[in-house]
């Protein structure tokens, strides 16, 4: 498991990698789908779909074009920011790209892409976030490195949460 950040003229760059016990098609299954992602980001943040979007995945969403408007909720209820969801490009089973606005960010590109792992029955998920945030929240001195810090901080617990959800449990 790798991680990073790494920060250039006014834009953060937050990068994480590990190893799932899952094939690619096991996690493109579970990581493409609304209620997959919340797994990820239980019981921190719950994200919301358009109601249009509900039952859909990440494959059934328009590359290129906005796909709605998603709220990003504290502990699942409290909204903190919105999302402006557009997916640029898709490579189902394998990558998407997410070029999105925020209510608090003027740019948030997240890029997921899945290669195989070790013996074929792991994966290898790399995230890797990159943000600017919106004036005047990007003259707050500091602001884009705690951010930077939280945003590493719920991709580390995503892909705990991602690799937990592969691994057998013992009864």
């Amino acid at each position: 498991m790798t991680s990073g950040r790494r920060k250039e003229q006014g834009v953060q760059v937050v990068e994480r990698r590990s190893e799932v016990p899952a094939t690619a098609a096991q996690v493109w299954a579970r990581a493409s789908r609304i209620e997959g992602v919340n797994d990820e980001l239980r019981p921190w943040i719950r994200m919301t779909v358009p109601r249009l979007l509900r039952g859909a995945t990440l494959d059934d969403l328009p590359v290129g074009g906005k796909a709605g408007r998603s709220w990003l909720l504290l502990l699942g209820f409290l909204p903190f920011d919105y999302d402006n969801l557009v997916i640029a490009e898709c490579e189902p089973g394998r990558r998407f790209l997410e070029t999105s606005t925020m209510l608090s960010m003027r740019r948030w590109e997240h890029e997921r892409t899945l290669e195989p792992g070790n013996a074929g029955t792991r994966t290898v998920v790399h995230d890797r976030v990159t943000f600017e945030l919106r004036q005047p929240l990007a003259r707050l001195p500091g602001l884009d490195a705690t951010l930077a810090s939280v945003v590493s901080k719920v991709f580390a617990h995503r892909h705990r949460r991602l690799r937990r959800s592969f691994t057998p449990t013992v009864d």
